[in-house]
């Protein structure tokens, strides 16, 4: 080989950091396992598949431990560190375990639901579809160019469709899954032209040289730039559930499985979210003037909408639990986006996205907590009502007491601490930020929220109507109810621990 091949040689080829990809790649690896074991593992030992799942999710997450030491980046350009296509920082870690925690707690709710209506799931394909999605979810926040975040985005989202409409014979099951799909490929159709604009302005796609290079495109390539960017978070706008882009939240939600719907919540939650925060703070800080005063608005119109709507669900008995928590989930996605415009105005924008992950860390073990009493319930009352959870503690005290402190966690009232300090933590960020007026509008929204959580609550404690139904707590669906209520109990014992583990490294 000559002497110039040589150093081009060096450049095309590239060495992978394979412990910095491990948890990704883990979960990946384990869903073909389990798809291939299908074949071959008979049907009565078909349960095993969902134990095998969840055990690599857990080895998964406990791959993220070797990395905490410092920041460690593959598939870089040229050896640079500063554009790289996979970096394993403090922000990606954190959410990589808020997946990987969510989706371990969601399979945990799915054995049991598998379990109870098995002729209806094919069970080889839920698991791998469910994996599946976590690894491109656990991909997502490490992704550092515009391609790989697209990648991660649809193999994060192209099984959810599936999931939701997996259950065999159910036409609301199937319904969901349309609206699922036709909303999230406009979304990926929007994202894309945007991102095309983009790379026509700055010839990259890395989000660092994106960062340094739109801000001196040719005055010709102005407005593409612009439209670019806009376009961009429209896309990741429908992903987050963002007013006007949340319409397909509320069917999607009743019309999954329920284990489904738990992760949609929160796995599906932090893929958007995570998405939004690098196209913002990272590719995009120098249209900080676009994005900022947008998702302000958004911020602001999301959380009403969402707490207005869940507001109206109590007016009717027959209204589905389910459907209360997709509105609820609106309204929060509403606070989480605050802190994000919050970083549009702030000095220290670092801070401001901490705040958001913070937030997001509580809202997915108190949801998840009040899914699993939602799965408890479902097993005896198919429809799910509102109506169906008064007198709950008459019958189960234990259970009854975690749903109400999960209430009042997302309420943000004593004795879930972690809700309240969450809360203080977003409207700090908008105070800081100079945002006062959006500050009011979430103080007005948790006075709202206030009404039907505590209502909820309330009803968990009166006197049942006619015999209430018994309600026996499967091993899986004690082991998702302990994990969530001993995570919040001891978050609201030291809340502070949160924000320390959440200090994000993007900058």
């Amino acid at each position: 080989m000559s002497a110039l091949a040589q150093p081009l040689a060096a450049n095309l080829v590239q060495s992978v950091d394979w412990l910095a990809i491990a948890p990704p790649t883990l979960t990946a690896v384990v869903a073909l396992a389990v798809l291939v074991a299908d074949l071959f593992v008979p049907e009565a030992r078909k349960p095993l598949l969902g134990w095998v799942s969840i055990a690599g999710l857990a080895a998964a997450a406990a791959l993220l431990l070797p990395l905490l030491d410092h920041d460690r980046s593959t598939f870089c350009l040229n050896g640079s560190t500063r554009a790289c296509s996979y970096t394993a920082d403090r922000f990606t870690l954190v959410v990589q375990f808020l997946v990987l925690g969510g989706a371990l707690l969601a399979a945990l709710l799915s054995v049991t639901t598998l379990k109870d209506d098995n002729r209806r799931y094919p069970q080889g394909e839920f698991w791998f579809l469910l994996l599946s999605s976590a690894a491109g979810a656990a991909l997502l926040p490490a992704s550092r160019d515009l391609a790989t975040l697209i990648v991660a985005l649809e193999v994060a989202s192209l099984p959810a469709f599936a999931l939701v409409g997996i259950r065999h014979g159910d036409a609301k099951s199937s319904e969901a899954a349309l609206k699922f799909f036709l909303s999230s490929v406009t979304a990926t159709a929007v994202s894309l032209l945007g991102i095309s604009f983009v790379y026509a302005t700055t010839g990259s796609l890395y989000l660092t040289q994106v960062a340094d290079r739109i801000q001196h495109v040719d005055d010709q390539l102005h407005t593409l730039a612009q439209t670019g960017v806009v376009l961009t978070l429209v896309g990741f706008a429908f992903k987050t559930a963002a007013v006007p882009f949340h319409f397909w939240v509320p069917d999607t939600y009743v019309g999954a499985p329920l284990p489904i719907a738990a992760y949609l919540s929160v796995v599906g939650k932090a893929v958007g979210f995570s998405g939004l925060i690098l196209v913002t703070v990272v590719a995009f800080p120098s249209y900080a003037d676009v994005w900022g005063p947008a998702l302000a608005a958004l911020a602001a119109l999301t959380m009403t909408v969402g707490n207005v709507a869940a507001l109206r669900q109590q007016a009717t008995r027959a209204y589905s639990a389910v459907r209360l928590l997709a509105w609820s989930s609106v309204g929060q996605a509403g606070y989480l986006l605050v802190p994000i415009a919050a970083a549009g105005y702030a000095k220290d924008a670092q801070k401001a996205i901490g705040s958001t992950v913070a937030y997001a860390l509580m809202y997915a073990a108190v949801n998840l907590g009040a899914f699993a009493v939602a799965a408890l319930v479902g097993r005896t009352k198919e429809l799910n009502r509102i109506s169906d959870y008064r007198g709950l503690y008459a019958r189960n005290p234990l259970t009854a007491l975690l749903l109400a402190f999960f209430l009042l966690c997302l309420a943000g009232l004593p004795p879930g601490i972690i809700g309240l300090f969450a809360k203080v933590t977003v409207f700090s960020a908008a105070v800081d930020a100079g945002l006062g007026w959006l500050a009011v509008v979430m103080a007005v929204n948790v006075v709202i929220a206030l009404f039907y959580y505590l209502q909820w609550t309330a009803l968990l404690f009166r006197a049942p109507e006619g015999e209430p139904a018994e309600h026996r707590l499967p091993a899986p669906l004690t082991a998702a109810l302990a994990l969530t209520g001993v995570l919040g109990v001891v978050l609201s014992g030291a809340p502070q621990l949160v924000l320390r583990f959440a200090a994000t490294g993007l900058f």
